[in-house]
């Protein structure tokens, strides 16, 4: 897919030493598989390093394709009726009761297909900004833990806990219960050289992702490791090893076990958690990536830092699309060079549009089809007052509601910022702020989209250029309720 200009030029996929994998060590009798690690006993350490995969694995593999007597068409065919029955039940139920209730039930397997339809061409955009009212602030539940300043946090699948981590190595791994603040789990950060004889990270934890069945969670630290635990138990299961730098981005395939992660070795890794083993390694970022993100598809979108790039990857095909923006406007020549923006952080909106948030202070808005940001918001967060120079709030975490127009971004400005995206992303359009006092560090909507959680600090997450004092570490659990919805309002194709 091409990625059109404002000339109408498209962008053209970057291959060759850009987007082609690390060059690997021969492996007779193994190539183009998996090295998975069969036999490897838990919490073994798995190297992006070439290794030999094992007999005992390969003649698992060519058992278990003998015992496969499905073509691909019958198990299409199959899987086609079964998620058809499990929509008729799930829809029966709803129409009972709403016969309940007095009300005429609409063609609710039909609507429900063509979401489905909407979703996986990243067309779908439910429009809820305008039914979301603003919280009282007087309601929002702040839970403490981390010694240090969150810098990740991630919902379970079922929205009915929080994973949270910080620069004190700690997991308040905090398998937080939303309905009574709880911590279920804990696992405290070690100190620096403890790494093979402690459970948890010895240093800064910069980032986390939760498989879409909830079974792992992943976590990355300035150490350079990927730390892979039961989400139900908090046990560690494996380390992956192989970058080179601190670890910036996760994020598991949704209906997956492949993991994503990205680093400041500029370089971007695909791992096989459930067969603890690692894939391929993709290049093409000029400075340390700060963020990245990813849905169904087999491909990812990634932040790229000073080097003034959003980047999606696709996988299968080794190749990657470059986006550019977040650029200060300046008329000079040598400032426009020292006022480009790091982009910091990314989020997927749907499988087709994306959001990201720089330290220029803009928030953008971008189309897998088009160069250049659909929508722009510049100075989002506003202005403050920086050793005698007016300087624009970093952003340095955003969240989108996926398949909606619903947004929210967090920086030092003492609030966190919600957003409305006009149908057919074209437009950001300011909705209201919620008081927040520190580094907003991460953001993440519930999936049912009825509450907001927000990490916060007293420093930014990637460094110590200021110190909030009066900030608490603390994450913040945001409800919020939504107005009785109109009975034309809904599910919007964005094209």
């Amino acid at each position: 897919m091409a990625a059109a200009g404002s000339g109408g030029r498209r962008a053209k996929a970057q291959r060759g030493a850009a987007g082609r994998r690390r060059p690997r060590a021969a492996v007779p009798g193994a190539e183009g598989r998996l090295r998975a690690a069969a036999g490897r006993p838990v919490d073994e350490e798995v190297s992006s390093d070439s290794e030999p995969e094992s007999p005992s694995l390969g003649r698992r593999r060519e058992a278990a394709e003998e015992e496969v007597e499905e073509t691909p068409q019958e198990k299409k065919l199959r899987l086609a009726k079964l998620y058809l029955e499990q929509l008729r039940q799930h829809e029966e139920e709803a129409a009972a009761a709403a016969e309940e209730e007095e009300t005429q039930p609409a063609d609710v397997i039909g609507d429900r297909l063509k979401e489905d339809v909407l979703e996986q061409k990243g067309r779908l955009q439910r429009l809820v900004a305008k039914d979301v009212q603003p919280p009282d602030p007087a309601i929002i539940r702040v839970l403490r833990g981390h010694q240090l300043p969150v810098t990740c946090l991630v919902i379970s699948p079922d929205d009915r806990f929080i994973f949270s981590a910080s620069k004190d190595g700690s997991l308040i791994k905090c398998k937080w219960d939303v309905e009574s603040g709880k911590r279920l789990c804990v696992v405290p950060g070690g100190k620096k050289g403890t790494e093979e004889r402690h459970m948890g990270h010895a240093s800064h934890v910069l980032c986390m992702a939760i498989s879409s069945d909830g079974k792992y969670l992943a976590t990355g630290d300035r150490n350079k490791l990927i730390m892979i635990w039961d989400a139900a138990t908090c046990k560690r299961l494996h380390i992956f090893t192989g970058h080179r730098d601190a670890v910036s981005g996760l994020s598991f395939r949704r209906g997956t076990h492949q993991l994503y992660s990205a680093s400041h070795d500029r370089c971007v890794k695909v791992w096989n958690v459930a067969e603890n083993a690692y894939v391929e390694t993709l290049f093409g970022h000029q400075d340390v990536i700060t963020g990245l993100d990813s849905l169904s598809r087999e491909c990812c979108v990634t932040a790229g830092g000073r080097d003034g790039t959003v980047r999606l990857w696709k996988i299968p095909e080794e190749s990657q699309l470059v986006f550019y923006g977040h650029h200060m406007l300046v008329t000079d020549v040598v400032a426009c060079c020292l006022c480009r923006g790091s982009i910091d952080c990314i989020q997927l909106i749907n499988e087709e549009h994306m959001v990201s948030g720089a330290d220029d202070g803009s928030v953008a808005l971008w189309g897998l089809t088009k160069k250049k940001p659909l929508a722009l918001a510049r100075q989002a967060h506003g202005m403050h007052d920086a050793q005698g120079l007016q300087q624009p709030y970093w952003i340095s975490a955003v969240a989108a509601l996926h398949n909606s127009d619903l947004l929210a971004t967090g920086s030092h400005s003492a609030s966190v910022k919600f957003w409305k995206c006009s149908e057919g992303f074209r437009k950001l359009e300011p909705l209201w702020d919620i008081p927040l006092v520190g580094f907003v560090n991460s953001l993440k909507f519930s999936a049912a989209g009825d509450f907001l959680v927000a990490g916060l600090g007293q420093e930014h997450r990637l460094g110590r250029w200021w110190r909030i004092k009066e900030a608490k570490n603390s994450i913040c659990i945001i409800p919020l309720k939504r107005r009785a919805a109109a009975p034309n309002s809904g599910a919007f194709d964005s094209s």
